[in-house]
């Protein structure tokens, strides 16, 4: 699918960027890779590891629809991975969360739009996006629904838009993981618990990697893909990580969750259960009518329940200690 082909990746110098480069230099011959990113260091550490002719530097910001547009010139796939992910500083700038979040995210679409070559887009949500209750997740929300209905605007072109929201990265900048594991080192005398109940979706980078490139061949547009994958308590993190480690309850951060959704409960009507996912279909569909109950790899879907919530505490499937400390050995292993 993508061999021959030119991929973009927004933020592509970020945890998930430099995997999904990895993947695809592995296991494609693609045309050209272009990773599209402010940050000029890190992306002269990227051009140390990854240099193959095919990949392609862009210094550009997603608040820069000029700049977006030329580093569409050409491109077959976008994923769109760029954003401000930290709760408490969204929460004190958030005109700032906004700017790139949100109209980042429509310019965007626009310059995918006008690039006439476009064919299919990813957008990468969170949890956070689902019932949010911080400035972040509500932004994502946003973003989230700009690419649904943007393909409501596509005006007959052949390109697609879709989304894919999953839990917490291991391994990523600013998960809890790596904070236990500098603990850890640095000889923490207590690990800080926010809430002994606190539960969360986990997921690799690679599994996210993978999802997100099956989502492409999967796609129809207007999707919002979202993976099955274990929860598990933060506080059983700390105690696989650090098992002699006591730890200390110091309370919920502002615009945090005790347990986070990925399928509201007011979307029941919208979401299907497929084999290894769910999907949330777009709410209004004008200019393309599709049968999301079976995806273009041929997976059929079905209807949940009414008043079904997939949600980090009533998750069927749970990670114990020895598979945590397994993918994130294996985690450690893929990164390099």
């Amino acid at each position: 699918m993508f061999n021959q082909k030119t991929i973009l990746i927004t933020g592509g110098s970020g945890s998930f960027g430099r995997q999904f480069i990895q993947t695809i230099l592995k296991r494609y011959q693609p045309k050209k890779v272009i990773v599209y990113s402010r940050d000029e260091l890190k992306q002269y550490e990227m051009m140390q590891r990854f240099f193959d002719p095919c990949m392609r530097y862009f210094i550009g910001d997603v608040r820069d629809l000029p700049r977006l547009e030329k580093a569409m010139n050409g491109v077959d796939f976008v994923v769109h991975a760029a954003a401000l992910k930290h709760v408490p500083i969204a929460e004190y700038n958030p005109m700032e969360a906004i700017k790139t979040n949100i109209m980042g995210a429509q310019n965007v679409i626009d310059a995918c739009l006008r690039s006439g070559s476009v064919r299919k887009v990813i957008a990468l949500s969170t949890d956070k996006a689902a019932n949010p209750i911080n400035l972040y997740g509500a932004t994502k929300l946003a973003s989230d629904k700009l690419f649904v209905a943007a393909n409501n605007i596509t005006g007959g072109k052949e390109i697609r838009y879709s989304v894919v929201r999953y839990g917490n990265v291991m391994g990523s900048r600013g998960s809890v993981i790596p904070f236990f594991q500098k603990l850890i080192r640095e000889g923490a005398h207590e690990i800080p618990i926010t809430d002994a109940a606190m539960t969360r979706f986990w997921i690799t980078l690679q599994e996210g990697v993978d999802f997100v490139l099956k989502n492409f061949a999967r796609m129809h547009g207007g999707e919002i893909f979202i993976p099955k994958i274990p929860s598990m308590k933060i506080v059983d993190v700390a105690t696989a990580m650090a098992p002699g480690i006591p730890h200390k309850i110091i309370g919920i951060r502002p615009g945090e969750k005790l347990h986070e959704v990925m399928c509201p409960r007011d979307d029941s009507h919208l979401t299907l259960e497929f084999n290894d996912h769910y999907v949330i279909m777009p709410s209004i569909q004008f200019t393309q009518k599709v049968d999301y109950s079976m995806n273009t790899l041929g997976e059929k879907g079905v209807g949940v329940p009414f008043d079904f919530e997939y949600n980090s505490q009533n998750n069927d499937c749970w990670l114990g200690s020895d598979e945590l400390l397994a993918k994130i050995a294996q985690s450690r292993m893929e990164e390099r």
